[in-house]
This record gives structure tokens, C-alpha cells and sequence, in this order.
């Protein structure tokens, strides 16, 4: 495959790297530096892009890859808020998007079992749960994609659970969440890759389920292995549509 990246920090490079050590070429690197410059017509010779530049550039790389009608993989977070728009052009017109608040294989394997363990739960009442997200300093949103999913997975499993709340750590009053909110705790430590806890907590016990990231690498491996996959495709998807699991 000819990729595009747009962005080309810690993550794209790494992302150019497993990509290349899989026999694909990265044809153009896109990033602040040189964004202004480029055209629809210079991606047209690409195969695929992938996303993983700032929240405040990824609506701007999306529409320019639709422009050349180029699938594209968002691995950037923080614009979810215009993700039904961005459905409905892409489904409108043709296009490919896969988008994910993580492509790690891990943690697509514990968002699963996150949602299992939730509709496990869901009858003992005496157990309130919260999430705990810590990521490195540089992080520029928050809470994280990958703590939003979490939270997402266990309001679909959970009856006396509405929608989640965000506390940051060091950052403003204290959120106290009503009983039909979800916390999400987020913090910020020097330079963390990515650590979730799902915690479950009664008077006599607590259950964690935890994930640590080691390095960004699983995250930069599984952006290029989806973009291997979206190529040939048309359509909408998210990270979890790669992964088939049976229980």
C-alpha cells in the first residue's frame, strides 16, 4: 500500500515504521508544517491515510481525504461531537472511514470483555463502578477516547447508569457524580502511554479490570493493520468492526 500520514509525532512515526516493515511505502507525510500546502490532488496517488495528528486538525484531514477520495483511518480523538455529520457525508458519497479511540489488540479485547462484565453486574445493585484513565502529560484531550468507550460500553450494560462525567485530576473543583452518572477520573502523569481501570466497588469488596499500554507500539501496529483492512472498502466503520469475536 502507498499511505499518507497526517501528523507526524511520536505516533506517526511509529506508525511509519511498522508500516514499512510490512512492505508498505509511506508516499507523503502530512503535518503542521506543510498542511496549508497540500492538495486533494497530490493524495490522489495513495492508497490509504492515517489520522493520528490533534483534535482541532482531524475534521480539516478528514474533508480534504474525502476531496480525493481517499480512505482514511482516525486514530486522532476529541472530535466525536461531529461524528454523525461526518457518517452521514461519508456514507452520502461513498466514501471509507475507520475510525477508533484505540487500535490497540488488547484493548479492543478489553472493551469487549467490558461490556460482558457489565452485563454481569447489572443485577448487584450494592456495586458502584467509576473509570480510571491515566495518560502522559502531553495529552491534549480529556478524558481519553479509549476511557469514553469504556464508559460507553458499561452504560450499555448497566440499567441505573445514564451518561458518564469527567473529573481531572489537579484541575478545577471536584465532580461529584449523581447516582446515574459514570465517572470518569483522568490524570496526567509525565509520560504515561495509557493506563484504564474499570473499578466496581461495594461495602465489602472491589473488582478492578485494568489495562496497561506498555508503549504506543500496539496502538501504531493496529492503525496499520486497519488500514489494510479498510482499503477496497466503502463505507463507515469503527476499530471494533475489525475484530470478530465469538462470545
Amino acid at each position: 500500500m502507498k499511505i499518507v500520514l497526517l501528523g507526524y509525532g511520536k505516533m506517526g512515526q511509529l506508525i511509519e515504521k511498522f508500516a514499512t516493515k510490512r512492505g508498505h511505502e509511506i508516499l507523503l507525510v502530512i503535518d503542521k508544517d506543510n498542511r496549508e500546502s497540500v492538495t486533494a490532488q497530490q493524495l490522489q496517488q495513495a492508497d490509504v491515510a492515517i489520522d493520528f495528528s490533534e483534535p482541532a486538525a482531524a475534521i480539516d484531514n478528514i474533508n480534504l481525504c474525502f476531496q480525493a477520495d481517499l480512505p482514511v483511518v482516525v486514530g486522532t480523538t476529541g472530535w466525536y461531537d461531529q461524528l454523525e455529520d461526518i457518517k452521514a457525508r461519508c456514507m452520502q458519497d461513498g466514501h471509507a472511514l475507520l475510525y477508533g479511540s484505540n487500535f490497540s489488540i488488547g484493548v479492543n479485547i478489553f472493551f469487549h470483555i467490558n461490556k460482558l462484565l457489565a452485563k454481569v453486574m447489572n443485577p448487584y445493585k450494592q456495586y458502584d463502578v467509576q473509570v480510571e484513565e491515566i495518560h502522559h502529560i502531553h495529552k491534549l484531550d480529556a478524558p481519553s477516547g479509549t476511557a469514553i468507550t469504556i464508559a460507553e460500553g458499561i452504560i450499555e450494560g448497566l440499567d441505573n447508569k445514564q451518561k458518564w462525567v469527567n473529573s481531572v485530576a489537579d484541575d478545577g473543583p471536584e465532580v461529584i457524580p449523581g447516582a446515574s452518572e459514570l465517572l470518569i477520573e483522568s490524570n496526567r502523569i509525565e509520560e504515561v502511554p495509557g493506563t484504564h481501570t474499570v473499578l466496581y466497588s461495594s461495602e465489602v469488596d472491589q473488582l478492578e479490570f485494568k489495562h496497561t499500554a506498555h508503549s504506543r507500539a500496539g496502538f501504531a501496529l493496529g492503525a496499520v493493520v486497519a488500514s489494510e483492512w479498510l482499503v477496497g472498502k466503502q463505507g463507515f466503520y469503527q476499530v471494533t468492526d475489525i475484530f470478530d469475536f465469538n462470545v
